[in-house]
């Protein structure tokens, strides 16, 4: 019985209506699922892996798709087998949630913000299993705690809001599971996830499964996951197949060269190990590519000290000050010329903040900044709008930080126009090389932002920060929305414009084999503190701040043979950054543990 498939796509086509005719999502792709076993789908922005599950669970009508051809074959419990591509609605709204469920990417828009998380979870076992209130509600109790979130009777009572990022996907992953479906498709359940989530999240996952015998199709971009995750990978690139085969083959012999391109994009934890210095990354298929590790100087551009961010929290009828979220207390750091320091950690630790308050964007309770000789917190307006010349900010999201109503060539010139550092045809040669700069054609200068991909616009406003030639760059988290190639390609950009102009780098991510990769120094920050900072070798090499070892266990390695236990990974849940008006957080103190390797010693709540 093992062997026979429980879902099987043949030749799936899939194709959407617009304004100029036909657009094929899916050209051609067959592949199968059996009991018990993970088939991971992967492939960058595009490929068509979505539109496949969205097919198989005929939601793809809802988004404007038709399927156009092929067989899309489930075997139901009873043993009948039935073509979903031919199945009416009515019969799929009983085989949705009851035999397949699925988990969305964005958890926050798979519930529902009206109604109650127990509401939510009781609906479809009341709907499908017929249970009454009472079963429902223990049902609910019970997936709850499967899924391993902390006080479920509390939760149950609370509304979608209330929870964060990683408890939300938790509740969607119990939804999914409630009436035991015999498939669970998975579209990207951890994308928007912190690392030490993460890192449950799969493991629950894969216990679960085990548990179950359920069958998954897992949806994902990131190979590491697929290491940890796949039983079977199937490749798609622009709306076909193009390999499959067990997880070791494709990771140890791939043979098509999309799929070769994508695994030496993908920068692996430990791969710097001995290495000195950041490097950018070979990539498949670029001759042209400058290796030399970035050495940076001696000198330093820009010196933190006990820089300490709060946001009021406001309450009563008056509106007075209750209390202060503690976003970043305490900290401080130098980064030398022509180098970068990585801030990590996780969601809500404050890294952002730090960036933020760097420039003033945020402004800070207390501390020091100081850039090239200038006292950054002592400046009035009009001399801190001169100094913003030596400091500009890529966001994480491109496509926010762009205006959608000017084309690119507007964008880029606006800052070199607002300080009047150049105007007529030296402005227009000096975008015209900004964009050879950042290796896009010269023909994308009348384009709007939406006629671009995510990548493509990343490199944009890269394009916009170096407009002003600034001496610090303070990137946030500014990889993390793109694809693995896209991801590795804008790496490599941001290292050869530090090579060549001498750039520093503030580098804010929670992706650790990223910041491995293009980091001088590292500080790790928990709950608004620095708990451990140093050179990049001696923080990942020897780890001694206990949350640093805790996250450095999550990181999923790109190795299907040197897989994380559930049993590995215990983590503390993060206590609240809110302290009561009138708190006094004790100071930051440190202890050197060798070539400028500090550790926090005050206590940081982990």
């Amino acid at each position: 019985m093992l062997d026979q498939p429980l879902a099987t796509i043949e030749n799936l086509r899939v194709e959407f209506q617009t304004k100029d005719g036909p657009v094929v999502g899916v050209e051609d792709v067959s592949f199968e699922i059996r009991p018990g076993e993970t088939v991971c789908i992967v492939g960058e922005s595009g490929s068509g892996k979505s539109v496949s599950s969205l097919a198989l669970m005929r939601l793809i009508e809802y988004g404007g798709g038709d399927i156009s051809g092929g067989q899309l074959l489930f075997k139901r419990g009873d043993g009948e087998e039935i073509d979903l591509a031919k199945t009416d609605q009515s019969l799929m709204r009983t085989i949705r949630g009851n035999e397949i469920g699925m988990i969305f990417q964005e958890p926050m828009t798979a519930l529902n913000p009206v109604f109650t998380v127990g509401r939510q979870l009781t609906e479809g076992v009341r709907m499908h299993k017929g249970l009454s209130k009472a079963q429902a509600e223990a049902r609910a109790l019970d997936l709850l705690k499967q899924v391993r979130i902390p006080e479920p009777e509390r939760r149950l009572k609370q509304y979608p809001h209330e929870l964060s990022g990683g408890m939300r996907q938790r509740v969607v992953i119990a939804m999914a599971l409630a009436c035991e479906p015999r498939l669970l498709i998975a579209d990207e359940p951890t994308t928007a996830l912190d690392v030490t989530i993460q890192a449950e999240i799969l493991a629950l996952m894969d216990r679960l499964k085990r548990e179950t015998g359920t069958a998954v199709m897992f949806i994902t971009h990131d190979m590491a996951v697929v290491a940890q995750m796949a039983d079977r990978v199937v490749v798609m690139f622009r709306g076909n197949k193009v390999e499959e085969g067990t997880v070791e083959e494709i990771f140890e012999n791939p043979q098509h060269n999309y799929t070769k391109a994508l695994l030496a994009a993908v920068p692996k934890l430990g791969e710097m190990r001995g290495k000195h210095y950041p490097e950018p990354m070979k990539l498949l298929g670029r001759k042209d590519q400058n290796l030399d590790p970035i050495v940076g100087s001696e000198e330093v551009l820009l010196e933190v000290k006990n820089l300490t961010t709060r946001f009021p929290v406001k309450g009563g009828f008056f509106r007075r000050t209750v209390a202060n979220v503690h976003a970043v207390e305490d900290i401080s750091f130098t980064i030398n010329k022509g180098r970068t320091l990585s801030l990590v950690g996780e969601s809500g630790c404050g890294k952002s903040t730090a960036g933020r308050s760097l420039l003033r964007l945020v402004e800070p309770q207390s501390g020091h900044v100081n850039l090239d000789g200038k006292d950054i917190m002592a400046l009035n307006h009009r001399d801190l709008r001169a100094a913003r010349l030596d400091m500009q900010m890529i966001f994480q999201d491109p496509f926010a930080s762009l205006n959608p109503q000017m084309n690119l060539m507007s964008q880029v010139a606006e800052p070199m126009l607002n300080y009047g550092v150049a105007k007529g045809e030296e402005l227009r040669e000096r975008i015209a090389a900004l964009f050879d700069r950042v290796e896009l054609p010269r023909s994308f200068l009348r384009r709007f932002p939406h006629e671009l991909s995510g990548g493509q616009r990343q490199r944009v406003a890269i394009a916009r920060a170096l407009a002003l030639n600034p001496k610090l760059i303070v990137a946030d988290e500014a990889v993390s929305a793109l694809d693995v190639s896209v991801q590795a390609q804008v790496l490599n950009l941001m290292m050869e414009l530090q090579a060549e102009l001498g750039l520093s780098y503030l580098f804010i991510s929670h992706d650790m084999a990223v910041v491995e990769r293009v980091s001088h120094d590292v500080g790790v920050m928990y709950l608004g503190r620095i708990v451990e900072l140093g050179p990049r070798e001696a923080v990942f090499e020897n780890p001694q701040h206990p949350y640093t070892q805790a996250l450095m266990k999550a990181v999923p390695i790109a190795d299907p043979r040197n897989r994380k236990d559930e049993r590995e990974l215990n983590f503390k849940p993060i206590p609240s950054p809110i302290h009561p008006e009138g708190y006094e957080a004790a100071p930051s103190e440190y202890r050197d543990v060798g070539t400028g390797h500090y550790v926090l010693t005050t206590d940081s709540g982990y």
